[in-house]
């Protein structure tokens, strides 16, 4: 089964280590020293690792303790409970990887209703669309186009607990369809399907100054906690990116107008490594007087049995596996750590002008980029817009020069309109 080679180009991307762990036998001994050192983390439904909004995408990526948006039930649902509103939904999208391939898009929209101004729900829902896929069975098979697609329907509960402190909790539904129901010999392959929770919490405080209010948070939210998308057979499970991710923020007033808010996040992926033949022969060196016919063979051995526990651990298990399996020790472990630092320019809380910079370790991805975004917010709607530019190689890295859009809209201030009562002060507080 062969597919088109730039429409594959884009599904091998999403999903890299498979296609690093099976390619080593045709490389040279310093290539494949150097992929020893690459190390990234698989996962399935990569998907729901890819930032949906644009206000956190001109913030680098940082938004687990930012002020509370539409846009929370992705990077910390606790935050729906500090909500001023009554209620409102959001619209992004997401032009994906087009420096690679056209025709991979995210959309996303979600919707927050508050109850009794300590409690909020949310809904959201999120289809990531691969394109078309050509799929041939030989290179003289004129083949036939797929549409693989991805989406998640999540709900959310949250509530404030104190003054200060929310704590949500997020229950999700995952469907992964990768082949369109083609196999290559002809049977049908079933679609992956999973469910995913999310726990987080917020810590929320004004603090004043002469000049005006300034507000410190401190956010966490461990996501997509939950079973492992299966394709068919347990050798085709894959881990959902079950992530934990902790952030501080700081709105800092200059007056009465204009505010500057820096963001920390800290994230972290609790997926356990894909075992490798590398990782295999360096816990099984060769023996004194073993030849090197009885040494492959026992480290074929070894390397299936190392595949077989990895594809039939339980998500638990590979949780805890998780914080001692990196190759490189202590220190790899804390190499899987990658950071987000945004900084957001507010004047009046209505225009927004906004920088971040993204790092992650070159060993498990080397996705290292600065983001800008700007914004505008009004009574009834708001509009977000941000860029993406990539630090590293900027001619080959797909993630170049990505744009991301949010339209939000306040449902209490659209409702005062259709009343005739846009005048209220409610109206003029939005989100």
């Amino acid at each position: 089964m062969k597919f088109s080679k730039t429409r594959i180009s884009a599904l091998a991307l999403l999903m890299l280590p498979f296609s690093v762990a099976f390619s080593q036998n045709n490389m040279s001994n310093d290539q494949q020293a150097q992929v020893q050192q690459f190390t990234p983390i698989t996962t399935g439904v990569s998907f729901l690792s890819v930032a949906p909004d644009a206000r956190a995408g001109g913030l680098g990526d940082a938004s687990a303790a930012t002020s509370p948006d539409l846009d929370s039930q992705y990077w910390n649902a606790a935050k729906y409970a500090f909500m001023n509103g009554v209620g409102g939904a959001s619209v992004s999208y997401v032009p994906w990887l087009r420096n690679l391939v056209g025709g991979i898009d995210l959309i996303s929209a979600s919707g927050y209703y508050k109850i009794h101004d300590v409690q909020a729900v949310a809904m959201s829902l999120r289809f990531f669309s691969m394109g078309d896929v050509l799929i041939r069975r030989d290179p003289n098979d004129p083949g036939y186009n797929v549409k693989p697609y991805d989406l998640a329907l999540d709900a959310s509960y949250s509530r404030k607990l104190t003054k200060n402190f929310s704590m949500g909790v997020v229950l999700r539904f995952v469907y992964s369809d990768l082949t369109g129901g083609y196999s290559e010999d002809g049977s049908y392959d079933e679609p992956g399907a999973g469910v995913g929770a999310d726990i987080s919490g917020y810590y929320g405080k004004e603090v004043d100054f002469a000049w005006g209010k300034g507000f410190g948070a401190f956010g966490f939210n461990i996501s997509n906690i939950g079973s492992k998308i299966e394709y068919g057979d347990y050798r085709s499970s894959a881990f959902q990116p079950t992530n934990l991710r902790l952030g501080g923020s700081f709105k800092m007033p200059f007056d009465n107008y204009n505010s500057l808010t820096l963001s920390l996040d800290l994230n972290r992926l609790l997926v356990p490594m894909r075992p490798t033949q590398s990782s295999v022969e360096a816990k099984n060196p060769q023996m004194e007087g073993e030849s090197n016919e009885d040494y492959s063979a026992r480290i074929s051995t070894a390397y299936q049995a190392a595949l077989d526990e990895y594809y039939m651990m339980d998500p638990m298990t590979g949780i805890g596996r998780s914080f001692t399996d990196n190759p490189n020790g202590f220190v790899g472990e804390l190499s899987e750590i990658n950071f987000a630092i945004g900084l957001e320019y507010s004047y009046d809380d209505k225009f927004f002008g906004r920088f971040g910079y993204h790092n992650e370790s070159e060993a498990l991805g080397n996705r290292k980029y600065v983001t800008f975004g700007a914004g505008f917010k009004l009574n009834v709607f708001s509009l977000d817009v941000s860029y993406v530019l990539s630090v590293t190689d900027t001619n080959t890295n797909p993630l170049n020069n990505t744009l991301r859009f949010t339209l939000g809209f306040n449902m209490g201030a659209i409702k005062q309109l259709a009343n005739n009562d846009a005048g209220k002060d409610s109206a003029e507080d939005v989100f």
